[in-house]
């Protein structure tokens, strides 16, 4: 297997090549939560670099609840133009363009309003978030609604497939754990039980789109919380996701609690192997019956093909391609990737995966702005600028949020 040889994905669909744009936060929606020019420059300056599959940033179900007042929401009163622009930018140099769609749940910072939604109003155990509700039934089947309205429209603006994001300590990745997760009724208890969520939403969305658009789950390996989501709970849930239509798998892990996706806490053993979870997901990976993508920390082609090596299917780039979007082209051309971006001392987990964050959300408003890159960008300096702009953007999302309460 090669990374630039083609994958036929279960449902039919066909990625040119073993390389995918992993999902980053852009935060960089228009007036009205909308995707604009600079998301279109930025994913047709991706789709023009090499990948097979760029997977868009976390676009909300709800737009009640967000991750960011920056953040783009696709429901039933969106108007479809603007993501079909973006689709069409997406697609433009031969890559497959999905949309990754997601609720935040409980994850959602006070000062942004609308809602936070929990299985069990079991708060975050982080300074800044919303006290959560937890759900009733007619709110858990209202998301499973969401999730299909927003699927269906993804696919009629053009995208060809979307992922369903239950990983990152989102709201199904909280269904999923028991920490979060206290339910005693028919969505809480044993994992069956905290898994049906995911399931259901899979099957609403896999129904509600046409045959041929491709559908993903990115899972994580585990929350790395104790008493949480192990890697032997995500084994069992790949086997339920087994007997649904899903065509590709995306494995990660933690949460905003426990932020090792952003390689906080990784361990240097680890970080120079850089596949974070490889050796979390080695049995997932056995045991699933679908293709499966691995994302966290894979920077260098070398990095890359141990991945394959250890049979998965697709290896999800992230940060890299935030600092080279022509990195799939590159590594064809035999060029190593970008340097990690470090911290210039010590700080803590939460301090420098916020930072790296930052920094990498700094590096694409540059390329979707100006259509260059650099490598790297100071990440306090970029935590600062990213803090200051939030305040900035805040009051219009509250007012927009305002505006749908009390048209």
């Amino acid at each position: 297997m090669d990374l630039f040889s083609a994958l036929r994905l279960p449902g039919g669909a066909v990625l040119r090549n073993r390389i995918a744009k992993a999902s980053m936060e852009e935060n960089l929606a228009a007036a009205g939560q909308l995707p604009d020019h600079r998301l279109r420059k930025l994913y047709r300056i991706w789709s023009h670099g090499g990948a097979g599959l760029l997977i868009t940033g976390n676009v909300m179900v709800d737009a009640r609840a967000m991750t960011g007042p920056a953040g783009v929401v696709l429901d039933g009163r969106s108007p479809l133009r603007p993501f079909a622009a973006w689709a069409e930018a997406a697609r433009s140099g031969g890559a497959a363009a999905w949309m990754q769609l997601n609720h935040p749940g409980r994850q959602v910072q006070a000062d942004l309003g609308g809602i936070a939604w929990s299985p069990s109003g079991i708060p975050v155990a982080a300074n800044g978030f919303a006290r959560p509700t937890a759900m009733s039934e007619r709110d858990i089947r209202s998301l499973i609604a969401m999730f299909a309205t927003s699927a269906t429209r993804a696919v009629d603006a053009g995208f060809s497939g979307v992922q369903i994001h239950a990983a990152h300590g989102y709201l199904l990745s909280q269904f999923l754990s028991p920490a979060a997760n206290h339910r005693s009724d028919a969505w809480g208890g044993p994992l069956a039980h905290r898994a049906r969520l995911l399931i259901e939403v899979v099957e609403a969305v896999r129904a509600a789109m046409p045959t041929g658009a491709a559908l993903g789950v990115k899972l994580n390996t585990a929350d790395f919380q104790r008493g949480g989501f192990a890697a032997e709970d995500a084994l069992h849930v790949v086997e339920l996701l087994g007997e649904r239509p899903v065509d590709l798998l995306e494995l990660s892990g933690g949460s905003a609690e426990r932020p090792v996706m952003h390689g906080a806490g990784i361990d240097e053993r680890t970080r120079a192997r850089e596949a974070y979870f490889l050796e979390l997901a080695r049995d997932i990976i056995g045991a699933a019956r679908m293709p499966v993508m691995l994302t966290g920390g894979i920077r260098t082609p070398e990095g890359a093909r141990e991945v394959l090596r250890a049979g998965v299917d697709v290896v999800g780039i992230a940060t890299a391609l935030a600092q080279r979007p022509s990195l799939p082209t590159d590594w064809h051309h035999g060029q190593p990737g970008p340097a990690e971006i470090l911290l210039p001392r010590p700080t803590s987990k939460e301090t420098t995966a916020a930072a790296k964050q930052a920094a990498v959300r700094g590096m694409l408003r540059r390329t979707a702005t100006h259509g260059t890159t650099p490598d790297t960008l100071d990440p306090v300096a970029a935590l600062r600028l990213d803090r200051a702009r939030r305040t900035r953007l805040l009051p219009r999302y509250r007012s927009w949020l305002a505006g749908l309460a009390h048209p």
